[in-house]
């Protein structure tokens, strides 16, 4: 199958779906439909293996949620799969279950994740809240325990822990286990590779990351391009071969704070068609700059090139709300609005993420879409790597996981090449205070926000409260990890929340 006769099978998103956390999917609830055949407790496998054959029964049957004898058969597997040690009950897999098989469990496991509306909100006030030093010990822990080299899991847990900081809690421990630890345990993700520089001049480098931890490929990349920056005004570094990188913020940071500008982009999974398409072609690749100003937080706009991301269609499913149009459109080219109906679909492989701008072109979705594919282009043609279904991240023959090699780049300028950098940091507050001081709507919020405002509101009010708070289905993510990983029972023997 050629690049250009792409086509993308439920399985695909569901690999996409499962690396996502969360303890809530779907409103609605389907009738529910229990397991018809009994566990023998000799046949019990591991959780990963439950995983990959719940993906297997899907993969091999499209049709298969029209299908009794098919749905009892997943509905057994995922009953097995909920009682296994190491299975996060927050996986999305059950709500997958849920939304396209109608298999609903009772089981005392699954009814742990479950929360809505005040219930919800009443939990969240009472999660512990757990020191950013204590849990980014943690997490170099467990990067070490993995085979990580010490400095390098320095640096991986600071990327995470950096999310967490900003507010972005989908990048930050959300991503330890599903992202790195899981694909680690799979061996799509390696731990601790060689880092090749393949070309480099003065003001250029393209490097190969080797499939090693994004976390630590990406700091080491933007470190050169600033490096080059320093002694020429301009560095860029385009990177292969990498995997996923964190916050995209994160490296535009590491330029404002050394007196750079810095623009980052990856590319990722295809989940955007581009513009009068159906077909997920593009990911939902960032665009990310960062400015130093005067005020005590740079510029950063960290966000992806799609109207929505799968998991703001998710929080709609969980408000009960639709989805606006032109955020998602089916493969008969129709702008949907039933949230669930969107969820359901995407798994099927029957909807797409729209582009900046939304579907068509009356609001400018175009722009979107060119944005899109131009991080792509630079996440692939410099270092001829790869796109589309070739880092779907599924193998098509046996469903399991596969390696997905992205592509990364990184640009850095130093300002006092060009003016003073306090000068430049000057004319850029005086604007930005300009924007947030100038008159605010009637019926909104009362404020203007700048990029990167929000992160900082975050960091002050984490800071101040102690920490971050740590959901139940992390914690067990946490425990899970602890008693499994070599060494660090005895270093965690009781976890905060314990």
């Amino acid at each position: 199958m050629t690049k250009n006769s792409i086509h993308f099978l439920p399985i695909a998103l569901l690999l996409l779906a499962l690396t996502i956390t969360t303890t809530s999917f779907l409103h609605s609830t389907p009738p529910l439909i229990r397991p018809t055949t009994s566990l023998s407790p000799t046949a019990i496998m591991s959780a990963p293996d439950l995983r990959t054959d719940l993906l297997k029964i899907i993969g091999e049957n499209p049709g298969g949620h029209q299908d009794t004898t098919v749905r009892e058969s997943f509905a057994a597997k995922l009953q097995e799969y909920s009682k296994a040690e190491g299975a996060d009950p927050s996986d999305v897999i059950f709500a997958i279950g849920k939304a396209v098989f109608g298999v609903e469990l009772e089981g005392p496991d699954v009814k742990k994740a479950k929360t809505n509306g005040d219930a919800a909100k009443s939990a969240a006030d009472d999660l512990p809240i757990v020191d950013f030093d204590y849990m980014k010990q943690f997490m170099k822990e467990v990067f070490l325990s993995y085979g990580v080299s010490p400095e390098r899991a320095e640096t991986c847990s600071d990327v995470l822990i950096e999310a967490d900081k900003r507010g972005i809690d989908s990048h930050g421990l959300g991503r330890l286990k599903p992202i790195y630890c899981d694909r680690m345990d799979n061996g799509i993700l390696y731990p601790d590779k060689p880092i090749d520089i393949v070309s480099e001049s003065d003001t250029t480098a393209l490097v190969d990351g080797n499939l090693g931890l994004g976390l630590y490929i990406g700091p080491h990349c933007m470190q050169i391009a600033i490096d080059k920056a320093k002694k020429h005004g301009v560095g860029f570094v385009a990177c292969r071969n990498s995997t996923h990188y964190g916050i995209a913020g994160y490296y535009a940071t590491m330029a404002t704070d050394q007196g750079c500008i810095g623009l980052t982009g990856t590319n990722a999974r295809p989940s955007i068609a581009p513009t009068f398409g159906v077909e997920p072609m593009m990911g939902t690749n960032p665009l990310t700059w960062g400015i130093p100003s005067s005020d005590e937080f740079p510029f950063v706009i960290d966000c992806a090139t799609s109207v929505n991301q799968r998991g703001k269609i998710e929080k709609y499913a969980r408000d009960g709300v639709e989805t606006p149009r032109g955020a998602v459109i089916d493969d008969q080219g129709m702008e949907r609005t039933d949230t669930e109906g969107n969820l359901r679909d995407m798994v099927l492989g029957k909807c797409a993420l729209t582009p900046l701008g939304g579907a068509g072109d009356k609001m400018g979705g175009y722009k979107g879409y060119r944005w899109a594919a131009t991080v792509e282009l630079l996440c692939t043609a410099l270092g001829s790597g790869p796109w589309g279904e070739d880092i779907c991240g599924v193998d098509r023959a046996t469903g399991k996981p596969k390696p997905m090699p992205l592509g990364h780049f990184f640009l850095a300028i130093d300002i006092e090449k060009i003016c003073p950098v306090d000068t430049f940091k000057k004319n850029a507050g005086e604007f930005l205070e300009a924007l947030r001081g100038s008159r605010k709507a009637p019926n909104g919020p009362g404020r203007i926000w700048t990029a990167g405002e929000p992160e900082n509101d975050a960091r002050v009010e984490r800071t101040g409260q102690g920490g971050m708070k740590v959901n139940v289905p992390l914690q067990k993510n946490m425990q899970v990890l602890r008693d499994n990983r070599p060494g660090l029972k005895d270093k965690y023997a009781k976890l905060p929340f314990e």
